[in-house]
């Protein structure tokens, strides 16, 4: 990436942000990495509940359907929050890091191989 290719992600001011909550609270004592990742898997996991038993049409509805779109907003928005909580902790940029994932990404599925597929990239 060079300097004048635009950040995929900017999350800086949502870094700051949830650092401020955590020290308003005194909570950076509770945010290990273990805790973190328990916290996000959790949130993942509420995620899926809003989702399981869902015909695929209906997952695809489902952030604008009246009975669930708060809630997939809700779960959608705690789970991004511990992600980038623990990238914080862990002194991680997420900027940085799927941009290279993308990138190792590409040559693992070229187009010509990978198109209309869902073939895993060994199998392809």
């Amino acid at each position: 990436m060079t300097s004048q290719t635009p950040p995929l992600i900017a999350l800086e001011n949502l870094a700051a942000a949830l650092q401020d909550f955590a020290d308003d609270r005194d909570w950076n004592q509770f945010h290990s990495p273990k805790n973190l990742i328990l916290a996000l898997t959790g949130e993942v996991g509420e995620l899926c509940e809003v989702f399981q038993w869902m015909s695929d049409a209906q997952a695809l509805s489902a952030a604008s359907n009246s009975k669930t779109g708060q809630a997939v907003r809700d779960e959608l928005a705690d789970v991004l929050m511990y992600l980038v909580r623990l990238s914080s902790v862990l002194g991680v940029d997420l900027n940085e890091a799927v941009t290279q994932k993308l990138a190792t990404n590409q040559q693992k599925y070229p187009v010509e191989k990978a198109k209309g597929t869902s073939e895993k990239y060994d199998q392809l």
